[in-house]
């Protein structure tokens, strides 16, 4: 052979050499519940990723950076150089890491540490000029298919949910720093959190044109704005294509950020406990996904999802704060604080009105009625509600958090909206006044918003009611005791008005048996077809005062509902007049003139609950039933197919479930304590429920006339309702609804107390202590002598203080007694 042959020959095999070690250059990264394979032969990219056994990415584009500028990609998948991998105990680094054209190179030097716990990823970014990126990956996820996954939880308690990525090329981006990805179905979950100090980070997800899930990480000094639409640039969601960011500059020179990526048990997590009676894995699954669907992003909570066409919030809706009582996530209701201080920054105009909605486009607003922000007037009219639902929403939300400290900064925001609206009432007869006299002016006033209700709006005023007595009592917290009288005095008035029958200007009508929707100026009475969410709401927020007028409502209701064989309430019970609604509601039933919307499940629920809670029941279970069907992503139901229509998929859809939660489980967060008061039906006894209120996780059991809520090392229980609260030393227990403390326990040990009986002269209960207790006793007569007896034998006579508070020093015997505290005469 010539010497030339053979030197060739060498040649191409020494390359054939390097280039099968080139694409064999890789390494395997793992703790126990994660297996990366990081690929550094020419180019650097994770292509595996296993977790707990379950294969999510498995391609050579896995994982990997890029720069999108000009419409070119450049990415750490083809490189100018070679990188070098360096191993120094637990810590991998990858340098060298270099991308680009002739005008600009990328630089990144990418580092993984290891631990039991989880797999840190810090990447050093640098660009020698300033650049202007249409898109930034630091990194791109390529998950093996949209299904990987069910959808991604956001830091701030939203929900990427991929069952609406239903075609090709939909994006959804959001400004979070973390994502919890899950799998119900294989138990496998997976976090990964961003920590970039001093800068802003947004993630997008897209299923890719090949059906993968592509999730990107950008990272920039300034919030990343938005692309679409052209005049607004408030889209989050997209179809049909995929660049939701708008261009952004790139700094020169060095910056970094670090991705923790961390396995979590999905049941460990967000399992809710064990349920009985009612079908817990689809309880799970409707406030898993539907009841997170209308966080549109960090400072956006509504009812309405984020993949609605035009996008919109209604701000006019109590419950957005309501629904993180069931979601029961701590980044939920802290997300939904940093909303409500945007909403009180932002849609709030200066006289105290508060805009009712927001939207991605202006479509649905009133001509220049709308700011830079995007909250706007509606079309339809002046929809009132709005100011009292942003103070339920304020109120409710402090119940679950219990910061004083935040609900402060929105007093006088929350007195600015209570008072625009009191200043409705024109007439002085306690119920205020929309801003159209008379239907026929074909304007609404609140959320059925193409119903004509005008002038007086039992709607609008029940609301309002809820949010007077709510507001009332934390103005008395925050030591505003004028404020706390005049809406405490407004709300007794409104309550007197509303009850009264319609000849004497209230909304009560005799002949219907049910609570009017408004009346005209001219004294007219109009929605007297059972507008359900009037008559529910009278009844749930305590403003119906007689229990006759309760029970037949409900009963007549019900009696409706059994005729039609419907599976949900409708908005109505029978038709509008000709002229009280927009045109196209006719005939019925048709949308807001008779068909079946979820939203008002909550108060439904409630108010059959303390009637009859097997009827609320029955509807919780057909809710849950439908979601089995269909998933509820739908905007409502028709009556007479019950069949999913609209697009508008709202996340008011579970309140049902959540109803089931707040008023039959009787689950309670309030300000102060944890209030138990449960309305179960015999099959429901033996739930076990998982409850995180505020950093303690609750384990709360319902059995027929028997309730406990334990925290770990306190336990209660009790026949009837009762309040909890605890610390790492002490227990408190308040008797039946009373916002007061009743008894404190004191103990270094474990220790549970069985209420007996508690009553103003005589208090019961067994101990079960581990450790010396110290007992406080509160809301005794002052100044009185009380007999303390343990086992049935009086061991001391013991005197309340001035404050009617009592202390019992008693170290016990043994590990169960039975302790009673009674007044001497």
């Amino acid at each position: 052979m010539p010497i030339k042959k053979i030197h060739i020959n060498l040649i191409y095999l020494v390359l054939a050499f390097w280039s099968t070690a080139a694409l064999a250059a890789e390494i395997k990264i793992t703790n126990p519940k994660m297996t990366m394979v990081l690929n550094y032969g020419g180019k650097a990219s994770i292509t595996s990723l296993v977790v707990n056994g379950q294969k999510v990415i498995s391609s050579a584009d896995g994982v990997f950076t890029s720069v999108n500028i000009n419409g070119i990609t450049y990415s750490s998948l083809h490189l100018k150089k070679t990188p070098v991998l360096l191993k120094t105990g637990n810590v991998y680094k990858l340098s060298n890491i270099s991308y680009g054209d002739k005008s600009f190179t990328i630089t990144e030097n990418w580092i993984f540490t290891i631990n039991d716990k989880a797999i840190r990823w810090t990447i050093e970014r640098s660009s020698n000029k300033p650049l202007q990126v249409n898109e930034s990956a630091a990194p791109v996820f390529n998950f093996d298919n949209i299904n990987t996954w069910e959808g991604a939880y956001q830091g701030y308690g939203g929900l990427a949910w991929f069952y609406l990525f239903n075609e090709k090329l939909c994006t959804y981006g959001v400004h979070t720093r973390s994502s919890d990805f899950w799998n119900s179905k294989t138990g496998n979950g997976l976090n990964i959190t961003v920590a970039a100090p001093g800068k802003n980070v947004a993630m997008k997800y897209s299923r890719t044109a090949d059906d993968k899930l592509a999730y990107t990480i950008s990272v920039s000094n300034n919030e990343m704005a938005l692309k679409q639409d052209s005049d607004t640039q408030r889209r989050r969601f997209l179809r049909g294509r995929t660049d939701v960011w708008a261009p952004f500059n790139l700094a020169a020179g060095p910056g970094s950020q670090s991705i923790t990526l961390s396995y979590f048990n999905f049941d460990e997590k967000y399992g809710r406990g064990k349920f009985s009676g009612v079908d817990g894995a689809k309880v799970g699954a409707v406030l898993n996904t539907i009841a997170r669907i209308g966080v549109i992003d960090s400072l956006h909570f509504g009812g309405n999802s984020w993949a609605t066409p035009y996008g919109p919030i209604c701000l006019h809706e109590q419950y957005i704060a309501q629904l993180g009582l069931a979601i029961n996530d701590a980044k939920y209701l802290k997300g939904d604080e940093t909303c409500l201080d945007y909403y009180r920054d932002h849609a709030i105009k200066p006289d105290g009105r508060v805009y009712p909605r927001w939207a991605y486009t202006n479509e649905d607003a009133m001509p220049n009625q709308f700011n830079s922000d995007g909250f706007y007037e509606a079309q339809w009219g002046i929809l009132m509600d709005s100011n009292p639902d942003l103070v339920i929403n304020v109120a409710d939300l402090y119940d679950m958090t219990g910061d004083k400290s935040w609900v402060k900064q929105h007093q006088l925001s929350c007195e600015k909206a209570l008072d625009w609206i009191l200043k409705r009432d024109s007439n002085n007869n306690g119920l205020v006044e929309m801003m159209t006299d008379n239907h026929t002016q074909k304007r609404s006033s609140d959320w059925i918003d193409i119903v004509w209700a005008s002038y007086e709006n039992a709607f609008v005023n029940a609301k309002l009611y809820h949010a007077l007595v709510k507001w009332a009592d934390i103005e008395q917290q925050l030591n505003n005791d004028a404020k706390a009288t005049y809406y405490k005095n407004f709300a007794a008035k409104l309550k007197e008005s509303f009850n009264k029958p319609t000849a004497d200007g209230g909304f009560w009508d005799q002949e219907k048996s049910c609570y009017a929707y408004w009346i005209d100026k001219d004294k007219s009475v109009h929605g007297r077809n059972m507008v359900t969410p009037v008559n529910f709401m009278a009844i749930a927020y305590d403003i119906c005062n007689k229990d006759a007028r309760k029970q037949t409502i409900l009963d007549n209701i019900e009696m409706q509902m059994q005729q039609e064989k419907l599976f949900f309430w409708p908005l109505c019970m029978t038709t509008y007049l000709p002229g009280e609604a927009k045109e196209y509601q006719y005939p019925f039933p048709s949308y807001e003139n008779g068909d079946l919307f979820l939203s008002w499940g909550s108060i439904a629920v409630k108010a059959y609950a303390e009637y009859k809670p097997a009827l609320a029941l029955k509807y919780v279970r057909n809710v849950l039933e439908q979601y089995g069907k269909d998933g509820l992503a739908f905007q409502r139901y028709g009556r007479i197919k019950q069949d999913g229509l609209g697009d508008d998929i709202l996340s008011g859809n579970s309140l049902a479930i959540v109803g089931l939660y707040q008023a039959i489980y009787g689950i309670n967060p309030l300000y102060n304590r944890f209030y138990l008061n449960p309305h179960i039906t015999p099959e429901l006894a033996g739930t076990v429920l998982n409850y995180r209120f505020r950093d303690k996780k609750l384990t709360i059991n319902l059995d027929n006339d028997n309730y406990a809520v334990a925290d770990g090392k306190f336990k209660v229980t009790a026949k009837q309702s009762f309040g909890f609260n605890s610390t790492s030393t002490q227990l408190s227990y308040f008797n039946g609804g009373s916002p007061a403390v009743a008894l404190n326990a004191a103990s270094a040990g474990n220790l549970t107390i069985d209420i007996k009986n508690w009553d103003g002269d005589k208090m019961e209960w067994h101990q079960q202590a581990a450790k010396p207790v110290t007992y406080v006793l509160h809301q005794l007569n002052p100044n009185t002598d009380y007999s303390f007896a343990v086992n049935g034998k009086q061991t001391e006579v013991l005197k309340s203080d001035v404050n009617g508070e009592l202390k019992i020093n008693y170290k016990s015997a043994t590990a169960n007694e039975d302790m009673m505290l009674s007044k001497l005469n």
